[in-house]
């Protein structure tokens, strides 16, 4: 062996232990304010409930969490941003700030009934702010139509805003200095992904002819997964939001697959399904129905896939942390935060993996649907 490569393979051997040296200061530090928030939240409490902390962590919110601690009078003191709430209710319409609700204790008035926040959900009552249950422990106040901008919206609003800033100035200097120009700015990030995705993903699912079709919609879809993915890992403001772990944001994305798999499948496509051609007639008579249910176990698939993965990230980290206050000392702390460092490194490989699969699998649905029957 060359002493050029000897000298080449040591210096990519150090880069590499400085990459990973990087990254696990990196998650270290991603992982401490997931330990601050909950002692902050545990202090002055004479108990422990490590499922209500998870859920709270994981759930929606009507408030953008910044910062919470004790100050020296044993107070506890909580910096948040309050978020707007929007509710409609028997033609009358309210927005005002979550502030008003100070946390539950306070009624907002509408109309002839009042507005209690309660579990962080807004629930219709009577001036005495009752909540109702049935047999079942369930809470039977109405809702109202609620179209407040919660911790989730703001941090979808806040992805959007992102992708702008990282797409825009990369389609600009493309409409000024062509295709054919070494890329610099945020080119550097964006032309390597787009290339990626259209030949391994796109084309690679979809007739040639028809790729382009289906691009921008695939190719949005997974940079607008991978970004809530990203920031649903950074535990302090304004990231920490679950979204990608929210039922109602994975079941819309798997919708808008199904509808483009359905609305633009080519005649063979529903013929495979409806007459299953090649087939007797009595086998027939079971696949028709089974390829009629396939219609909605994909897309269904693709929801729960992405929501179960993303959520059960974010439960295996906080209930490391939680070990600490179910133990209630600190000598378990250094088996906590480094196996939640451990898990924290597995999340950046899903967040990127989840991604990745979804737009895989939805190219695949749609090309099954669309390409040249063979």
């Amino acid at each position: 062996m060359s002493t050029d490569m000897i000298y080449s393979d040591n210096c990519l051997t150090v880069t590499i232990r400085k990459v990973l040296h990087r990254l696990f200061l990196f998650l270290c530090f991603l992982v401490i304010p997931f330990s601050l928030s909950a002692s902050d939240e545990l202090s002055g409490q004479e108990g422990f409930d490590a499922t209500e902390m998870i859920m709270h962590h994981i759930g929606d919110s009507y408030e953008y969490s910044i910062l919470s601690f004790t100050n020296g009078r044993g107070e506890k003191v909580k910096v948040s941003l309050p978020l707007p709430v929007i509710i409609w209710h028997e033609g009358h319409l309210k927005i005002f700030s979550s502030a008003d609700f100070k946390g539950g204790e306070e009624l907002v008035p509408i109309g002839d009934a009042y507005l209690k926040l309660y579990h962080e959900k807004v629930y219709l009552t009577d001036a005495s702010g009752e909540i109702r249950y049935n047999e079942n422990k369930e809470v039977i106040n109405a809702t109202p139509l609620n179209f407040s901008i919660t911790k989730n919206v703001a941090s979808m609003i806040l992805s959007c805003g992102l992708i702008l800033l990282i797409f825009i100035p990369a389609a600009r200097r493309y409409s000024r200095k062509g295709a054919y120009v070494a890329p610099g700015g945020t080119q550097t990030i964006v032309e390597p992904l787009v290339l990626f995705l259209m030949d391994d993903i796109v084309k690679a699912q979809i007739d040639e002819k028809k790729a382009e079709k289906f691009s921008p919609y695939l190719l949005t879809i997974f940079v607008f997964i991978l970004m809530n993915n990203l920031l649903g890992l950074v535990p302090f403001f304004p990231g920490g939001a679950n979204l990608s772990g929210n039922i109602a944001f994975t079941l819309t994305l798997a919708v808008f697959t199904f509808l483009a798999v359905n609305l633009f499948g080519s005649k063979h496509y529903w013929k495979d399904i409806f007459t299953v051609p090649g087939t007797p007639f009595l086998i027939k008579i079971l696949l028709v129905p089974i390829e009629i249910v396939g219609m909605f176990t994909k897309p269904f698939a693709l929801m729960l896939r992405l929501f179960a993965n993303i959520t059960a990230g974010h439960i295996i980290v906080l209930s490391l942390v939680s070990i600490i206050f179910v133990m209630k000392t600190v000598f378990v702390s250094p088996v906590s935060v480094g196996l939640s460092v451990f898990i924290y490194s597995l999340e950046l490989l899903v967040a990127f993996l989840q991604a990745y699969i979804f737009t895989l699998l939805s190219a695949l649905y749609i090309g099954l649907a669309v390409n040249e029957h063979h």
